[in-house]
Formats: structure tokens, sequence, C-alpha cells
């Protein structure tokens, strides 16, 4: 009788295994986030009892060992080369991920990652659509903060969550998935 599941993995594992381990990644990323599958990260995880779960982190990792597992770039450049976002809202998510974890800024607004990326020749036409489809994803990427202004060109405050960071950080290949 065969089992379904070891059939699964036989798959997965006849698909991937001649993939180099960067693409792997992006693949495993996907189809978790297609099926809606919570990935555990490859950090240091720590128990319910310790820090990491009060803290709000629902894996155990805290938002701050995430930033401590950050590679080192001196530029944006380098950072953005070596995630090679595809679409516009991985742009701004690495760009968020940029201001927020190599700046040091705990918050920022939207015409500072589309600056960013202008200066790299990679400006997202709609910065605004883009900072939407994080938000929209399960679970968000990126939250928004504050809104100051009524129009709907008001000037809007995010901050990238716990798990848009553990997505860059897979995009980078740091060991998060």
């Amino acid at each position: 009788m065969s089992d379904p599941e070891i059939e699964a993995m036989t798959a997965v594992a006849t698909a991937l295994g001649d993939l180099d381990e960067d693409v792997q990644g992006r693949v495993l990323r996907w189809a978790a986030e297609r099926f809606e599958v919570k990935l555990h990260t490859g950090v240091r995880v720590l128990d319910g009892r310790d820090a990491g779960v009060e803290n709000g982190s629902s894996d155990g990792v805290t938002e701050a060992e995430i930033a401590e597992e950050a590679p080192a770039y001196g530029h944006f450049a380098e950072l953005f080369a070596k995630a090679q976002p595809k679409t516009d809202p991985d742009k701004a998510l690495v760009a968020a991920y940029w201001v927020q974890v190599h700046e040091g800024n705990a918050s920022w607004q939207s015409q500072t990652l589309n600056t960013q990326l202008k200066n790299l020749g990679h400006a997202v036409g709609n910065i605004t659509e883009a900072m939407t489809s994080n938000i929209r994803k399960k679970p968000q990427r990126i939250i928004q903060l504050q809104k100051s202004g009524n129009s709907r060109q008001g000037r809007k405050t995010y901050k990238v969550t716990h798990e848009g960071m553990v997505y860059v950080q897979g995009m980078l290949g740091g060991g998060v998935s």
C-alpha cells in the first residue's frame, strides 16, 4: 500500500534535486504561500517559555533576532541585488526591510522606499498598490501604523512585520525561509 505523504515528499525531492539552493528556497516559499502553510524558521527557535513568544513572535523568533541574523550590506544596492525581487510588492518590501532593519527606522513612509528604488533604477509604478499588496498577504508582511491627511494621497506610516522580515531574509538566503 502506498503512502501519499511519502509520494509527495519524493515528488518534491525529485523536482528540487537539480535546482540551485537559492531557487529551491524560492520554490519552497512559493509553495508554502500558495498552500497557506506556515514554515518554521531555521534560526534559533525559542520554546514557549522564552521571551520570543512573549514579545509577539508566533514562531519564537523576535524581530530583534531577525535583525541580528541579517547579513551586513554597505549599500541598499547590494541587498537589492542579493534579494533579486521580481514583483513591485517584493521590491517595496526589500526596500522597507532596508529602511527598517539596516537604517534603523522603526517606521517610515512609502515615499522613502520609492526614492531608494528610483535611485537604483527600479522605481515602483504605484507604491501605494505595492504596499497594499503586502498588507493583504496572509500573514501581513507590512502594516500601516497611521495616516495623516484626509485625501487618498494622505501620508501613511508603515512598519515591516515579523513575517515580512522572515520573508526578505528568505529571499536573501540568510537561513530563514
